[in-house]
Formats: structure tokens, sequence, C-alpha cells
């Protein structure tokens, strides 16, 4: 069984050290946010770098902002269509590093292909995601859509991590920060995304109204979203909170 605290590290500085400063320099604000990633224990750690092929992890992570970009919010979701952008204006993008502080985690594969990718054989492996299911979304397909998509846009949150890889098309999560502001989070072909447990969530294609992706699980799949605000004294919801008011409280 694969010991998913320990694979955290070494990972997650490389993520940080990409996504933020794009060197490679190892200060006491990387140290720190080591150490803090650490208590989450949810989001994608994967082993340590030198157990990569060649290049493997910068790879993962090269364009990843071309597939999965991020914004703050506007409130403006029960009068207007949930599948517009909603940014605000004037826009605020909120930064893969900012995500990452949400316990957060994406990365950029090769959609075309997946079924002989040894980076996501690799992530699969390392972080024991056994199962997995390719779902495509669209009105085509899905029988009372506008109800099923209303339906995937309640706010809620899982007692296990949630991995979504997007093959095709494209689709957005809204996740809440630490003062509860909605962020939404756009994924698109090649992205692939790591919302971890107790977090605050929901989903919701765009306009073009058709997404093809895959699912990972590290048991089998469980579907039981917990709703707001009737399960906040579950343990998941407790542990991210715990994690977010530490990692808060050291950063004063």
């Amino acid at each position: 069984m694969v010991n998913k605290r320990a694979l955290l590290p070494k990972f997650a500085l490389l993520a940080l050290l990409v996504l933020q400063t794009r060197e490679v320099r190892a200060d006491s604000r990387v140290e720190s946010f080591v150490h803090d990633e650490l208590q989450f224990g949810q989001g994608l750690g994967l082993a340590s770098i030198t157990s990569f092929h060649g290049d493997s992890a910068q790879d993962m992570l090269n364009g990843v902002d071309d597939v999965v970009q991020a914004w703050y919010m506007d409130d403006t979701t029960e009068e207007e269509d949930q599948r517009l952008p909603h940014r605000r204006q004037p826009d605020v993008p909120v930064p893969l590093s900012k995500l990452l502080d949400l316990g957060i985690f994406a990365m950029r594969l090769d959609a075309d292909n997946h079924e002989n990718d040894e980076n996501l054989t690799m992530i699969r492996g390392q972080r024991g995601y056994l199962h997995m299911d390719i779902v495509t979304l669209t009105p085509e397909k899905m029988a009372n859509y506008e109800a099923m998509i209303k339906r995937f846009f309640e706010e809620h949150f899982h007692a296990d991590e949630e991995v979504r890889y997007c093959l095709e098309g494209s689709g957005y999560f809204d996740v809440r920060d630490q003062e509860d502001r909605w962020v939404r989070v756009s994924v698109r072909k090649g992205g692939l995304i790591v919302v971890p447990a107790g977090i605050y969530h929901r989903f919701t294609l765009d306009t073009n109204n058709y997404i093809k992706a895959m699912r990972l699980f590290s048991g089998g799949p469980d579907w039981t979203a917990y709703n707001r605000p009737h399960h906040d004294h579950l343990p998941a919801r407790k542990q991210y909170l715990a994690a977010l008011h530490k990692r808060r409280e050291e950063h004063r």
C-alpha cells in the first residue's frame, strides 16, 4: 500500500519553484511551504524526484498554466448562467501557487496519449490510484442535462481527494479560499487537478457544454457529496480547516 503522506515533500517543493519563481533556490519561504503543505496529506504528492524518468517532473509542470487557470468570481451566478466565466471586473487572476496554498495541485499531461502515457502510469502507481473511469458530459449523451449540471453545481465536499483529468473539452471547478471567496478553476484538455478532501467546491461545464474526463480513485468510486452546511462536523472537513488555520497562523 502506498503511503500517501510520505510521497509529498520533494514534488511539492518542485511545484512551488516552477510555478512561483521559475528558478531553483532553497530559501526559508520554500522550506516553510513544504512543511506546511505536509499538513494537508491530501494534495497530489509524488515520490522523490530521483525516481522519475529523466525530465518527467518538469514535463508535467511545463505549460500547466495554459490548460489550468484560475480567477476570483463575481457574485452573479444566481442571476446569470453558471457556465459563463464570471470573472470580476476588473479581473482578479489567481496564480497556481495560490491553489497550492489551498491544497489543490495542477499539472499538464499528454491527453492524446493517455492510454500509453508513462507519466500518468507513474502517478497512478505512486499515488495508489488503482481505479479509473472515463466520463463524457454533453447534452447529447446525458438525459436531463440541464438538471444534472445544476446538481453538480451544489456546494459540497468529499471525504477523499477528487482527481480529474480533462481528455477533451473543458469545464470549471469552483473552490472556496481561506476567506470563503469563490475561486473559479478552468480546466482544459491536458489539465489534471487534485481537489483535496474537505474543501468546499462545485463543478460546472462552460458554454462549450462538453468535457471528456478521466476520474481516478485510490479505492472504489465513492460519489458521496456532503453539502454545505450540514456536515462541517465530519473529520475530513475538520482536518482541512485545521491545516488551513495552522498555515495561516504560522505565516502571520
